[in-house]
Order: C-alpha cells, then sequence, then structure tokens
C-alpha cells in the first residue's frame, strides 16, 4: 500500500469536515445504502444528497451498484485512504441509530 501525500490527506479531510458527509461514511461503514434512505434520515433533497455522494465517489470512498433503478453506495474498502477514513470513524459517534430509527419507520433500503 502506498503513502498518501500530505495534499491528499488534505483533500480527503476536508471532504470529510462536512458534517452531513462524514455522517454518510459513518452509515456506510455500518451498511450499504441507497438515496432514498439517506434523503429520510437526513431530511434533505435528493439532489443535495446526490451532490454529497459525487464528491464522495469522485474521490473514490464509494462506490455504486445498481438494483433495478436505484443506486446503492457502499464504502470502498479498498480505497488508498480507507485506512485514513477508518481512522476519522473511530472518533466520532457511531452512526448505526440512524440506520434503526429508518428501519423503524418502515424505510430501511425500500427501493430494492
Amino acid at each position: 500500500m502506498r503513502e498518501t501525500s500530505l495534499e491528499e490527506a488534505s483533500l480527503i479531510l476536508k471532504l470529510l469536515s462536512d458534517k452531513t458527509r462524514l455522517s454518510m461514511v459513518g452509515l456506510l461503514s455500518k451498511n450499504d445504502c441507497c438515496v432514498c434512505e439517506f434523503v429520510e434520515i437526513f431530511k434533505m433533497s435528493q439532489p443535495a444528497i446526490s451532490q454529497h455522494l459525487r464528491k464522495l465517489k469522485d474521490a473514490g470512498l464509494v462506490t455504486e451498484r445498481r438494483s433495478g433503478q436505484w443506486i446503492i453506495y457502499s464504502l470502498n474498502h479498498q480505497n488508498v485512504f480507507y485506512p485514513l477514513v477508518r481512522d476519522v470513524l473511530n472518533h466520532i459517534p457511531d452512526q448505526g441509530e440512524k440506520l434503526v430509527w429508518l428501519e423503524k419507520q418502515g424505510l430501511r433500503i425500500s427501493c430494492d
């Protein structure tokens, strides 16, 4: 595994400095999610959620796969920055309660 440069690490940390994106990455560390789930969790519009996910995808932090008409997002464990992301996630509150809330609302993976 190659070592990341200071500039690269700075860009990743800048991406994760946004509360929504950091929470998204925390959620994806627990489970794959689709845009519709993030819309419900964050009470944001689909275009706003998609913008956050695009930034994470462009940096290679998340991957996507199609499931019918839906796109399911996953944390990219193969990315060179994954160890840095994992370390950051160790210092924030667990985001799993948001998935529990979504499940209780009957909205967990409602798009599969």
